[in-house]
Formats: C-alpha cells, sequence, structure tokens
C-alpha cells in the first residue's frame, strides 16, 4: 500500500502523519487516526503521568497481528520538539536516549509511528533511581482470571490500610491487576524492591493454593503470579491510560462494541462489585468508555503522583 502523508495540526504544531485509514486492530476497524485521536483525547490526564518520565516505546508497525519491538532509545529520526533524556544502562554503563513524551503532539508523534502501547519505570528522567511508588503486578496463571486478581489486590489493600497507607488500583489492560502503593518521598529501589518480596511472600506463605511470588510458569498454574520484582530501575509497567494491543477472544464481544482495552484506574469499589457480580468483564474497559470515565470522574490515577506516604515497616 502506497504511503499517504498528511499534515495536521496538534496544540499549534504542525505534524506530519501517514497512513490515517491503516486498520491496527482488525476486529474492530481501529485505525492509525483513530490510535492519535484517541491519545489526543486522553492527553489531560496521561500527560501528568509521563512528564519528566523516560518512556519505553511499542510499536506495531502493521497493527496488533504482525511484528512488534519494544523501542528504548528514542528514533533518531524524531523531531526537535521531542525531548529526550540520557539514562545510563547499569549492564553495560552505556547511555540510553529514552523519550519523553511530554505534550500532547509528541503523543501524536509517538502514535504516527505505530506506538501502541506506553511503557514508564518507577523513577523520573531526572532521579531514574528513587522510585514514586511501590507497584505489585498481578498475574493470573492458568485456571484463574482478573477475578482471582482482584481477591489478592482487596487483601493487599487490607494490609495496606492496617499499615494507615492508601493504596490506589489500575487494570493491566491485558489479563490482569496492577496495584501501587503512592510514596513521593525519599526511597530507593534498594528500600522497595526488598519490601515489595516481603509483601509478596508474606502474601504467598499464608495461602500457597492461590499465590505464589516466584516467575514460575509451572508454580503459576491456578495461582496469582504477585510480581514483586518490577520495583527495579531497569524494569517498566505500562503507563496508565496506555492503550493495550490484544484482541482476545474472550473479550471478542466487548471490544467490538468499543475498541481496544486500556489499562485502566478503577475504584475499589468497582472491585468489590466485579467480585460480587463474578463478573471479570466489569474489569475491563475499552478506549471509548475510559474516555467517558475521565469526563464522569476526572484522573482516579492522580493519588499515585501526588499522595505522599512513608513507606511503612512491616510486621
Amino acid at each position: 500500500m502506497a504511503s499517504t502523508k498528511q499534515t495536521i495540526t496538534v496544540a499549534n504544531r504542525k505534524l506530519e502523519v501517514s497512513n490515517l485509514d491503516k486498520v491496527f486492530y482488525p476486529a474492530t476497524g481501529f485505525t492509525k487516526g483513530d490510535l492519535i485521536d484517541y491519545y489526543r483525547a486522553i492527553s489531560g490526564v496521561l500527560l501528568p503521568h509521563l512528564k519528566g518520565r523516560p518512556v519505553t516505546l511499542k510499536r506495531y508497525p502493521d497493527g496488533v497481528e504482525g511484528f512488534s519491538f519494544y523501542e528504548k532509545s528514542c528514533p533518531e529520526h524524531r523531531p526537535p520538539f521531542i525531548k529526550t533524556v540520557a539514562i545510563r544502562r547499569n549492564r553495560d554503563g552505556k547511555d540510553v536516549n529514552y523519550c519523553q513524551l511530554n505534550t500532547e503532539s509528541a503523543l501524536a508523534w509517538a502514535a504516527n509511528l505505530a506506538n501502541l502501547e506506553l511503557h514508564v519505570a518507577m523513577g523520573s528522567a531526572r532521579a531514574p533511581h528513587k522510585p514514586h511508588s511501590v507497584v505489585f503486578d498481578l498475574d493470573p496463571g492458568e485456571g484463574t482470571s482478573v477475578l482471582e486478581c482482584a481477591e489478592v489486590a482487596v487483601r493487599l489493600r487490607r494490609l495496606f490500610s492496617e499499615l494507615e497507607r492508601e493504596s490506589v488500583v489500575k487494570t493491566s489492560g491485558s489479563k490482569g491487576l496492577q496495584l501501587y502503593l503512592p510514596l513521593n518521598t525519599k526511597v530507593t529501589y534498594e528500600d522497595t524492591r526488598p519490601w515489595a518480596k516481603a509483601v509478596a511472600t508474606r502474601f504467598e506463605a499464608a495461602t500457597p493454593d492461590a499465590i505464589v511470588s516466584k516467575p514460575s510458569k509451572e508454580a503459576r498454574q491456578g495461582r496469582v503470579f504477585i510480581d514483586w520484582s518490577q520495583n527495579h530501575p531497569a524494569k517498566t509497567t505500562v503507563c496508565v491510560y496506555s492503550l493495550r494491543a490484544v484482541e482476545r477472544s474472550s473479550r471478542r464481544s466487548r471490544m467490538e462494541k468499543g475498541g481496544p482495552t486500556v489499562s485502566t484506574p478503577v475504584t475499589w469499589d468497582e472491585i468489590e462489585s466485579a467480585l460480587d457480580a463474578g463478573d471479570p468483564e466489569r474489569l475491563v474497559f475499552t478506549h471509548d468508555e475510559v474516555l467517558k470515565r475521565v469526563e464522569a470522574y476526572g484522573d482516579l490515577f492522580e493519588p499515585v503522583r501526588a499522595l505522599k506516604q512513608r513507606l511503612p515497616k512491616l510486621d
């Protein structure tokens, strides 16, 4: 297919885009133009969570059914308005120039590169070794679902409430949930990583038939994997409000109504409601639903970047 280029105006900036009619999600007909429109529409709540953060792109040049790749180094053909930050890799001492997507026009530029997903580390560009939160990635093993993840999330929240700390939860946009304990205080990964591991292993010891804290595929069958290892400067987690490149048959009917799924912040009442109803679909949100949620509720994930809490001690 021949490339069709055109120029659009984003936040008073001219941006050259191409192939806006190219379909990225075949089951729903969601196109590159739709992709750009979504990231522009969600930018008001998304950008505060990207500001000053190194971003890893995940690009799908031929859509969700084609080849994909992670891109840590910001493309050299980027326009001048795309800012970058150099962060040194521990494993080889080399600098990686990450993109910083701090503006609506930068989001549109990345979407034009067929970047469907945005992945971020827990630290900022200025202080990459100082995480703003602790994250627990709750991943359902074979034979479990997001509902089992929700049960674990409720238990984690109960522990943190006993420690007088607030926690925030979002869907991964794929299979599981991600629970955050906002800190925004002076901590390093040397503080948060062993603490997160201690929490995960405590839960595994209490209910070994339901929870595992090790990444073994065999051990995860029928259990929820509490992935505490994401608390590391080299690791990234999908950003809140990022689209996900999934079209699963179990979600086909839902996606046909609204399009691709999104990593979506949810309330604890919604978690409890899904558990009470035994309905995992209550924890799946499409891009159009997320835009309506933001209009109605604002940014439910705002405490992750604003709430200040000290890392509590475990008994």
